[in-house]
């Protein structure tokens, strides 16, 4: 197949650089260990990973701790409201392959997400638990099980067919640009050195939005959650919007976990916003150990992918 790729400039560079199960902790069919969340703002927010440690710890001592704060941190000096501009009219094109859905989670074999704290298995291992996670608990929700296999696939940008991107330009946690960058953005104090925070255009609380135009209407930090809505809504999927809504946003923590940007929000955003909570449980805790014997399960994804997306994509 031909592949035709116009690599983008991508700004400025940074320099390269289990504990035991308690009483509180449930145990989903097959194996996945769920601690039992506590609430916030009327959901369950889980606090510990599936190894039972701290999920999302980005203070804590390991081996990954420099190197994803090196990663946020060119993340943050990067992504302008110019630069995600560019990348989605550059990747909307979708003019570089056309491929299958299942095609591309193959791709993703080779790809690992540096900017992830408890995940270092290659990506086709954390869709395919993340799907039969919530296959199991909601068996009759089949959009949801699809929308958990190909969550992530926009991490295909990352490979040299695809462009090469930077992990700064895929990966990580994703905010609304045009406007104030949240507090509770990870490692936020990066964002001073972004040429937006200063702008008085984009530094503000709406910046070039309004109140409740809806997150549809928002520019996201470009990576991979926008591209594959992109991809998904543009190859015209028969999915809900919430399954649309849980691709472009699951990396949207400063909204699903701090309730930050909730007044971009429109009445639909606010309805789809309960399932990607459920989601976000089972993309969380699903990273696991447990492997998932793909030959197995690729027929029933198969059948999904026929219901809800053509044959061939383009991308």
């Amino acid at each position: 197949m031909t592949i035709l790729i116009d690599q983008p400039d991508f700004g400025v560079e940074a320099e390269e650089k289990k504990n035991e199960i308690d009483e509180n902790e449930l145990v989903l069919d097959g194996g996945f260990v769920v601690p039992e969340p506590k609430s916030s703002g009327g959901f369950f927010v889980p606090d510990t990973n599936a190894f039972g440690h701290t999920f999302r710890d980005y203070e804590a001592d390991s081996e990954r701790k420099d190197g994803v704060e090196e990663f946020y941190k060119t993340n943050h000096i990067n992504q302008t409201y110019d630069f995600v501009k560019k990348m989605r009219e550059e990747y909307g094109k979708l003019d570089r392959v056309e491929m299958s859905i299942w095609e591309c989670c193959e791709l993703l074999n080779e790809v690992v997400d540096e900017s992830d704290p408890d995940l270092d298995e290659p990506q086709i291992e954390h869709l395919l638990q993340t799907a039969e996670a919530i296959r199991r608990d909601y068996p009759d929700e089949d959009w949801l099980h699809l929308t958990g296999l190909i969550h992530d696939l926009g991490k295909v940008v990352l490979l040299p067919s695809f462009g090469g991107l930077p992990q700064w330009a895929v990966v990580g946690d994703t905010y609304p640009v045009g406007c104030a960058f949240d507090p509770s953005i990870v490692h936020h104090k990066y964002f001073k050195e972004n040429p937006d925070y200063y702008n008085p255009a984009y530094n503000t609380k709406y910046g070039v939005y309004s109140e409740g135009c809806g997150l549809d209407n928002v520019f996201m930090s470009f990576g991979h959650d926008d591209y594959m809505y992109l991809v998904a809504k543009e190859n015209k999927t028969t999915l809900p919007s919430a399954g649309l809504f849980i691709i472009r946003y699951h990396s949207f923590y400063s909204l699903h976990r701090s309730e930050a940007y909730k007044h971009l929000m429109n009445e639909e955003d606010v309805e789809n916003l309960k399932w990607l909570k459920i989601f976000n449980k089972y993309d969380l805790y699903s990273k696991s150990k447990v492997r998932i014997d793909v030959e197995k399960v690729k027929p029933y994804y198969l059948s999904l992918i026929d219901k809800y997306f053509p044959k061939k994509l383009k991308w």
